[in-house]
């Protein structure tokens, strides 16, 4: 199972986001990765001239990243640490709670083959944007849900598809959306082994499930 970092089994309490006061320090030097995608073997790292991208937290980033590779014009994805404080934390780090980063999804489309609305669609259809500091049996601040846009015109976006697919899910018995909306903070690249971890491991451990609630049709 995915690793839920310092949450007690049957612990029910609420994680909750650090301090920026009180967060583990960091370090300078970024996580080295493959520069080649492993299931796309085109550049993972950017510059990614003529593309956009696109930063979600839906949960455990494994079966989020495979979601967004295998869509059309998706070119290349990675995952990473994004919305806290620490530098080029690890992945034990973040689960410690100590970081205020959540596992993200870096996706980089190209505009000309498809849209940051059809990103937004994919993102709100695979998760449950309901749960808070948690994705199903996952809990930690971690596994929080996130949009971290690049430009106003994503932000503006982003806050607009929010109200349809609340008013969806209410319809459908649940809760209120929990999923922080912001300009896009640094992202950070997790270590090698997370990179395309469901392609390296086919059998390995994904939690990611959504609600069966469709985005609305435009």
């Amino acid at each position: 199972m995915h690793y839920t970092g310092a949450v007690k089994l049957f612990d029910t309490r609420e994680p909750v986001m650090p301090s920026p006061d009180a967060v583990l320090p960091g370090r300078e030097g970024a996580m080295p990765v493959a520069e080649r995608h492993f299931v796309k073997g085109v550049p993972m790292l950017p510059p990614f001239e003529g593309l956009e991208r696109a930063i979600f937290a839906l949960g455990c980033f494994w079966g989020a990243e495979r979601k967004f590779w295998e869509a059309d014009g998706v070119y290349t994805s990675a995952v990473g640490y994004a919305g806290g404080f620490t530098l080029n934390p690890t992945y034990e780090e973040v689960c410690s709670g100590g970081t205020g980063h959540t596992e993200v999804v870096l996706a980089v489309f190209d505009p000309r083959l498809t849209g940051y609305d059809a990103m937004l669609r994919l993102f709100w259809q695979s998760h449950d944007p309901t749960q808070g500091m948690r994705q199903g049996n996952d809990v930690g601040t971690q596994y929080r849900s996130a949009i971290f846009c690049d430009s106003d015109e994503q932000l503006r976006l982003a806050e607009a598809s929010r109200e349809p697919f609340q008013s969806m899910l209410a319809e459908a018995g649940y809760g209120s959306i929990t999923t922080e909306i912001r300009k896009a903070p640094p992202f950070y690249y997790a270590e090698d082994y997370h990179q395309q971890y469901l392609a390296k491991n086919p059998h390995g451990y994904c939690g990611l499930g959504g609600t069966s609630v469709s985005f609305p049709a435009d």
